[in-house]
């Protein structure tokens, strides 16, 4: 998994509530090529490790929201978030944004439920 960003911890457990910070398409520091679609894919992967740590798996999730700097790639978005989950669909929202951190296309948080 890549180093933080900033002065956040990536993922708490309060409870049986998970909390996963904001997570971009960084692979070994560096973000994926490939546009909205590879950015996706890759962040929803460091998000299943980060739930991982916390014994949770992607199934676990229960609420997402989805930063996107260009609601022209909502499509793409969606296809590659859908491929990730499978049939598992959490409560989201999705924001269009001017900007996000280290040049992401997309970036996704998330909150999930698993009794510890």
């Amino acid at each position: 998994m890549s180093k933080p960003l900033g002065p956040y911890t990536p993922i708490v457990r309060a409870g049986d509530t998970v909390y996963v910070s904001g997570q971009g398409g960084l692979r070994d520091g560096k973000l994926v090529e490939g546009g909205v679609a590879a950015e996706t894919e890759q962040a929803m992967a460091n998000m299943a490790a980060l739930l991982a740590t916390e014994g949770c798996t992607l199934d676990d999730l229960v609420k997402t929201t989805v930063f996107l700097v260009d609601m022209d790639d909502y499509a793409t978005l969606n296809e590659a978030y859908i491929a990730a989950l499978g049939n598992h669909r959490p409560a989201r929202s999705c924001v269009a944004v001017k900007q996000l951190p280290a040049g992401f296309k997309v970036e996704i948080e998330a909150i999930a439920h698993k009794p510890a």
